[in-house]
């Protein structure tokens, strides 16, 4: 019979025996207990509340947006007596409308170059002030709003100023003897038109090409002065490279804003001159022979046009938006 030495402890009879194939891990590196097991259908019915919440706004964009221009773009491919046609799409090459379409691309065009070109240099003075202030507040709330502003409200805002009978128009004649109208009403004619399209063309720019110009980091131009770089060459190399997408991308937004809008045209032309109005004209009295539904032919155009600038944007943006991350 043998018996332990006197300095040798007993082992804990409560140890658990463990081998060289099984070791017992640490707490930590144990693997984590799903807490969501369990709750499945728990998750399962919240997912299907949320997209309950949504039927609202789905049953808007089906019933107001998508449902009116599918008929108003599927129309051009019917007859009158409702036979599919591909023979209404000569429409788009009679000279009125080849004309609404090139008046259209020049108004979008200028107007959104010009508002481009001055909501950038607003831009790049905003930037200098600090974000939460009182002025960048208020011209932030300023072209959230005037960018919205146009319409029939717009348009006697500029007839009571710049019209035949304008307070500036009035102004500029007693004063110096300069009549804009004198060959004919400017204001009511497709180049006119630029003027108060620049008027929200403007604030829409300041709205989409804030956010790329903010995403410029201070610490690339430090970081550029540190080895040696002027202001102009950070700014040529850095600054303008990383900002372009975003430029045309907010250009290419604004020729789609103006190409599409129609409230403030119809408000200052009676008829034609650019795609909507021609529309327009095309609803209330059909003016090409022998081709019917051309509405619908003009409003497939427009489709076309502004799907393929939307897709361009949709491109520019998503480059641009690595910067901004």
């Amino acid at each position: 019979m043998t018996t332990a030495s006197a300095g040798a402890p007993a082992p804990a009879a409560s140890a658990p025996a463990t081998s060289a194939t099984s070791p017992v891990l640490p707490t930590s590196a144990r693997a984590p207990v799903d807490a969501t097991h369990g709750a499945g259908p728990r998750v399962r019915r919240r997912v299907g509340l949320a997209w309950l919440g949504l039927t609202p706004f789905a049953a808007y964009v089906l019933l107001f947006l998508a449902v009116p221009a599918v008929i108003a773009v599927g129309s051009g491919f019917f007859t009158d007596d409702g036979a599919f046609t591909l023979a209404n799409l000569a429409a788009l090459a009679e000279p009125s409308v080849l004309r609404a379409f090139g008046g259209s691309f020049g108004l979008s065009a200028v107007s959104a170059v010009i508002g481009a070109v001055i909501g950038a240099l607003v831009c790049w003075a905003l930037s200098a002030l600090r974000p939460d202030g009182l002025v960048r507040s208020m011209i932030d709330s300023a072209a959230s709003v005037l960018a919205q502003f146009g319409g029939v409200m717009l348009a006697f805002a500029f007839i009571a100023t710049i019209g035949v009978q304008g307070l500036v128009t009035t102004w500029l004649v007693s004063l110096v003897d300069v009549d804009r109208n004198a060959t004919g009403a400017f204001l009511y004619t497709v180049p006119g038109l630029v003027i108060p399209y620049v008027y929200f063309q403007v604030p829409l720019m300041v709205l989409t090409f804030m956010p790329a110009l903010e995403g410029v980091k201070t610490q690339w131009g430090e970081a550029a002065a540190t080895l040696g770089a002027s202001r102009a060459t950070y700014w040529r190399r850095i600054a303008l490279p990383v900002l372009a997408p975003a430029f045309w991308g907010s250009l290419l937004l604004l020729f789609a804003n103006g190409f599409s809008s129609f409230a403030t045209a119809a408000a200052l032309i009676s008829q034609g001159g650019i795609v909507p109005l021609t529309i327009r004209t095309q609803l209330t009295s059909e003016t090409l022979i022998d081709l019917q539904n051309v509405a619908g032919v003009l409003a497939f155009g427009m489709v076309v046009v502004m799907a393929v600038v939307m897709g361009a944007y949709s491109l520019l943006q998503r480059r641009a938006a690595r910067w901004q991350r």
